[in-house]
């Protein structure tokens, strides 16, 4: 990873940063020896269900029981953030798309809301910024929606990672993007970043890369 020609570029004019996902701090910190179910109190497992609260967008830790209960119904207020990462083996972006959204840094994540909606967001050492570029275009365009249509509505997100020579894509567990956002904003050091949060950030990548299935393009056929 070339992370010494990397430019970062961050702005503080008012109105660009969103306000942070609320759960960021809580799996930025060393996690409890024993977690409990947040909705029971049961104990759990080090592997157990991670659910979205919808309305609040915090992410609480639950057993089974619980997560087929509060996650069963039409409507229900939680919804079940999926375990599965999958690799996608083919170039999500163009260089000329990725470079028309003027996006501050060569790594972003995609979320798709309950309507189909797409919003861009970057890791940043002030936690997660949503991109206030016009989105119209990505929305509207066919090829990028068919790349992106797999995705899990509010739960899953695609993680784009081109610093340096990388150019990595992986539709992951919404989970994963606040654990990418908590490396950035807790290992982040003057203006360059430093070595640990590159670090960091290329260990995160390569835990994607050992859990992941690949996904393949589709064969178009005439």
């Amino acid at each position: 990873m070339n992370v010494e020609n990397q430019e970062m570029k961050f702005t503080q004019s008012a109105g660009q940063q969103a306000e942070e996902f609320s759960a960021l701090r809580r799996f930025a910190q060393a996690r409890p020896q024993v977690e409990r179910c947040e909705l029971c109190g049961a104990a759990l497992d080090e592997m157990h269900q991670h659910l979205l609260d919808r309305k609040s967008r915090q992410i609480a830790c639950s057993c089974d029981g619980c997560a087929i209960v509060f996650c069963g119904q039409q409507g229900a207020k939680f919804l079940r953030i999926p375990r599965r990462i999958r690799r996608v083996d083919a170039q999500t972006f163009t260089d000329l798309e990725w470079e028309a959204m003027t996006l501050p840094i060569n790594l972003a994540f995609f979320l798709r809301d309950a309507k189909g909606r797409m919003t861009a967001m970057y890791p940043s050492p002030a936690g997660a910024i949503e991109s206030q570029i016009d989105l119209d275009a990505l929305n509207s365009d066919h090829a990028i929606r068919a790349r992106l249509q797999t995705l899990e509505p509010e739960v899953e997100a695609l993680i784009v990672n081109r610093i340096g020579d990388e150019n990595l894509s992986f539709i992951s567990p919404l989970d994963e993007c606040y654990r990418l956002v908590g490396i950035v904003k807790t290992k982040w050091r003057g203006l360059s970043g430093g070595a640990d949060v590159w670090a960091g950030i290329h260990e995160f990548f390569e835990h994607l890369e050992a859990h992941a299935v690949e996904i393949k393009p589709q064969v178009q056929h005439a």
